[in-house]
């Protein structure tokens, strides 16, 4: 009887119009008529840093860092980027950090010079492009108050919450953390001892467990607090 209620339910809606509509299509799927399909094994290099910027990639499947090798030696990975993410755009000549697959990681390559020629024929790519390098402007931005303001705990706290916003399932108890500890290290100006240090005050406080492929929420608002984030 439930189910004949619900495709009734299910026909009225129909007959009023109220047909889900499918979602606007992404203008950077433009770019596929000339992507070509890339795998890139766990720890392997994607691009050099100096390397000239010939292309920019989409990511289908798995985890990329940035990585960028200071003259002394010392590494500052820029940023973890994950499924859908772009990279490679922002260069102008050469590329200014390497990209490396954390895990293996499947993507789509484009040549940036037939990118370019085709955003001055297509405005909406152009907007969609824009709106990319504006939202990399912010998070620029925002890792330069990380980095520049923040204390080690506040950083660590800030670094979790952005990883559970960004990850596939926003809000779900268990955090996958495809980066190990040197690499969180490298991007946060912190030693791995000072954050292995601060997620075990972070699991004796509550915050969250550590588990063997990354951590269990249990205290976003604790979090939240500590990283001087607004509550929502």
């Amino acid at each position: 009887m439930q189910s004949i209620m619900h495709s009734a339910q299910q026909t009225a809606g129909l007959s009023h119009g109220m047909i889900a509509r499918p979602p606007a299509p992404d203008a950077l799927d433009l770019l596929e008529q000339f992507g070509s399909s890339v795998t890139v094994r766990r720890e392997h290099e994607i691009h050099g840093q100096g390397d000239s910027a010939e292309h920019c990639w989409r990511i289908l499947t798995g985890c990329v860092r940035t990585v960028r090798l200071m003259e002394d030696g010392r590494r500052q990975v820029g940023e973890f980027l994950f499924p859908g993410d772009i990279f490679g755009l922002d260069d102008v000549a050469i590329h200014e950090f390497a990209a490396e697959a954390v895990t293996d990681v499947k993507l789509r390559r484009y040549p940036r010079r037939m990118v370019e020629a085709l955003a001055e024929s297509r405005p909406a790519l152009a907007r969609r492009l824009r709106a990319l390098t504006l939202n990399n402007l912010h998070i620029a931005h925002e890792r330069m108050m990380l980095l520049g303001r923040k204390t080690a705990m506040e950083r660590l706290a800030s670094f979790v919450l952005e990883m559970d916003r960004r990850s596939a399932t926003p809000g779900r108890a268990m955090l996958d953390l495809p980066m190990n500890r040197t690499d969180i290290a490298d991007h946060l100006g912190m030693t791995v001892e000072t954050v292995c240090r601060g997620l075990a005050h972070l699991k004796r406080e509550g915050a969250l467990a550590i588990c063997r492929s990354g951590v269990e929420l249990h205290d976003r608002r604790y979090l939240r607090d500590l990283a001087c984030e607004p509550r929502h």
